[in-house]
């Protein structure tokens, strides 16, 4: 029915302070984003792939001498929302929750898929606010024998439609001059509302629920819009959502209205999903003709093979093989190149000022600290790097098609294989690509397992414990060390999946969405887009998650700095004072020197907090020097060896291959000679270091991500008690065995 069922006048919004506010909208893929670019000159970060924009992005739009604010509002199917993140929408364009309201809305339509997107177009009416089309991708839609007569679509949907193309800037100033004229109408021209009309019974099921709107029904709102709410939340509030500020009442009667339409074998959503596609269709009858098709497009050849069960898994481990391969392997010269700067920067510093604390700290705290954020840098810039042209292809949407079958067996969302998969590298950036994931409980869900993921990180530990405890033989036929190195990463894969799925059904319960996304046509990413994308994810690294990590890490110094003397460090200092008198002997300068850092260490904070904490891991099998090792790798877990280095008197400046180091563990015995350091030690250590929170940058990086304290300290304090039970049981277990 094309007269609208539920429709009168509009009211005016009341007038607000400030610039007026442009809401452009629309689904994903449509290019709102690159539009939204070309309107404002702005930067906004655009992917071919759902959930790109996941926050509110603002820019200025002048038209005839008046400034706008654009708002590029997160895209979506549907105002229908059952999560915090999917709400943003409908309350950016009514202006709920304390967001401004739109005085004109701009969706953004793909002509390519015109029916599905005029499922937005309706809700966007039936709210009864101001509006106006932009046809976008009309090259793409002529090139695939579309015809759309644009004068029949304005005339049956009531609105102005304007074609675009924003990728090469057509169609852009019709476009301007549309907003500019539909601004300067005052008031803005009422839209025509409903375009179907509602059942009997759905209608008093509306009309139920209007008392108990409350404060989700903002002032200015004409009946027809009212209604238009209550639809909505008759659509969105069920026992299972996770709406922020939802009035208690109207919750009440959403479900209450619900249990009496079930009971009568009746499906509002359907009821609503069929009235609106039935007259979607109507409309698509009259103004859209295809000519007859060639033959297979190049996007359905290429998911005949991407998308398939066999080739399309076999296509992605090649893919994810590439990129997992260059995250370790191409970024090591440009790590090593920052590892190189800093370290002379270093020492450029230390040889410039005079020795003592301010030297230390400069050198230790400022310039170490800085250099532990900075060297992620080059991982980071090459993972973002390849998440923009997969996002931007449109191969993602296939790669999260294909993960979803073996992600929601444990509970987590399809989309959550990039972050896992980038773990591998660096927790951080990998807890930062959880932002394409939609909905809370996936996001935070991923984040509380992405740490179990085997870093690169925790590579020099693995290294020299399998290296110094760990013999180079065989095994079976299989050597022991590259054997011990493969079974810790699957370790740390396995648990993570078994983590997931016990979060995912104690801590974050939540039902198992399944993955409804669009598959969009592959494009050639655009090499502006993807660049901008990675600028903006380095910048933020870099200036928000990298000054808590800086912060950790000088404190993390000064602990291991303070205080600087004891009666030990003293008599070693006397000593040298003392050979300084005598033939020079560089060797016995330099074991000295050793033996005063560790004592100094041993005296610090630090070595005291270790000494503290020894009966909690003697059970384990770790001594007090374990524990400061343990301790300085909350900096970073490669800061266990140069910790332990200098713990045992070694020096500061030792890697996993220093024989020294090694000797040392070796040599290294309990008050009853045994030896502090055996095989079973070492397995305890491996599978402490594969569980535990080790990293200050990963909480930094989650208390970012969720804006809260609570949850890194529930990631951390898990973690923690599952690598202190797990070791215990290897500790226990083999000891007990003769090991």
């Amino acid at each position: 029915m094309d007269a609208p069922a539920c429709h009168a006048p509009p009211s005016k919004s009341p007038p607000r302070e400030g610039r007026r506010l442009i809401a452009l909208a629309g689904n994903p893929n449509t290019g709102k984003t690159t539009l939204f670019n070309r309107l404002t000159g702005s930067n906004a970060r655009v992917g071919n792939y759902p959930g790109i924009t996941v926050e509110r992005t603002l820019g200025q739009l002048t038209l005839k001498g008046e400034t706008f604010d654009v708002l590029d509002v997160p895209g979506t199917y549907s105002l229908v929302s059952r999560s915090p993140e999917e709400q943003i929408a409908i309350d950016a364009l009514l202006g709920r929750h304390g967001h401004p309201p739109a005085d004109l809305v701009v969706i953004v339509l793909d002509a390519t898929n015109l029916e599905r997107n005029l499922y937005l177009v309706l809700q966007v009416l039936e709210l009864g606010l101001p509006l106006i089309l932009a046809l976008n991708m009309m090259d793409a839609a002529e090139a695939a024998g579309l015809h759309i007569d644009l004068g029949a679509l304005e005339r049956r949907l009531g609105v102005p439609v304007v074609p675009t193309t924003a990728t090469r800037a057509h169609g852009l100033d019709a476009l301007r001059t549309q907003i500019a004229d539909a601004l300067d109408d005052d008031p803005l021209y009422p839209p025509p509302g409903w375009r179907w009309t509602p059942s009997p019974a759905l209608a008093a099921d509306l009309e139920a629920l209007l008392p108990h709107l409350g404060d989700e029904s903002p002032s200015g709102l004409d009946t027809s819009a009212t209604r238009a709410l209550a639809l909505w939340a008759l659509m969105s509030i069920d026992a299972d959502d996770e709406l922020d500020g939802v009035p208690a009442g109207l919750r009440l009667a959403v479900l209450d209205r619900l249990k009496g339409a079930r009971a009568a074998g009746r499906d509002p959503d359907q009821e609503v999903a069929t009235a609106r596609y039935a007259w979607i269709d109507k409309l698509a009858a009259e103004v859209l003709h295809r000519d007859p098709p060639p033959g297979r497009t190049w996007t359905e050849r290429l998911d005949a093979v991407l998308i398939h069960p066999v080739a399309g898994f076999a296509v992605f481990l090649g893919l994810m093989f590439v990129v997992f391969q260059a995250l370790f392997a191409w970024s090591d010269p440009a790590i090593t190149a920052i590892e190189t700067t800093f370290g002379a920067l270093g020492e450029l510093v230390r040889a410039s000022t005079e020795v003592g604390v301010v030297s230390d700290f400069l050198v230790d705290g400022l310039i170490g600290g800085v250099g532990s954020v900075i060297v992620f840098l080059p991982q980071i810039v090459l993972l973002f790097l390849f998440i923009g042209l997969l996002e931007d292809s449109g191969y993602m949407a296939r790669a999260a098609f294909l993960m979803d079958r073996v992600m929601n067996k444990v509970g987590l969302h399809g989309r959550a294989f990039v972050p896992m998969l980038s773990g591998f590298a660096c927790a951080v950036p990998a807890i930062m690509a959880t932002r394409t994931m939609e909905r809370r409980r996936d996001r935070f869900l991923t984040m509380m397992v992405v740490p179990l993921m085997t870093c690169s990180a925790r590579l020099p530990v693995y290294t020299l414990i399998i290296g110094a405890l760990f013999p180079v033989g065989t095994v079976l036929g299989l050597p022991v060390q590259g054997t011990l190195m493969i079974g810790m990463y699957l370790f740390g894969t396995v648990t993570a999946l078994i983590a997931a799925a016990v979060i995912g059904r104690t801590v974050l319960r939540g039902p198992r969405v399944p993955l409804l996304m669009e598959l969009p046509p592959y494009r050639r990413p655009d090499p502006r887009s993807v660049a901008r994308m990675v600028g903006s994810r380095v910048k933020l690294f870099l200036t928000e998650a990298g000054t808590v990590i800086l912060v950790c890490s000088v404190i993390l110094w000064g602990l291991l700095y303070f205080p600087r003397d004891s009666a030990e460090s003293q008599a070693l200092v006397a000593q040298k004072a003392a050979l300084a008198e005598a033939p020079e002997n560089d060797d016995a300068h330099a074991a000295l020197d050793a033996e005063i850092a560790g004592a100094r260490l041993r005296n610090s904070y630090g070595g005291r907090l270790g000494h503290a904490i020894e009966p909690a891991i003697a059970p384990l099998g770790f001594d007090w020097k374990i524990g400061v090792g343990l301790i300085g790798a909350f900096a970073a877990r490669e800061v266990f060896v140069s910790t332990l280095g200098v713990v045992y008197g070694v020096g500061a400046d030792v890697d996993e291959e220093s024989p020294t180091l090694r000797a040392r563990m070796h040599a290294e015995r309990h008050a009853d000679g045994r030896p502090v350091y055996s095989p079973l030690m070492g397995m305890s250590l491996l599978v402490f270091f594969a569980l535990a929170a080790q990293c200050m940058s990963t909480l930094a990086a989650v208390k970012r991500e969720t804006r809260s304290w609570r949850w890194p300290a529930f990631l951390f304090a898990y973690m923690s008690a599952l690598a202190w039970v797990l070791s215990f049981v290897v500790w226990q277990v083999g000891t007990r065995l003769g090991f």
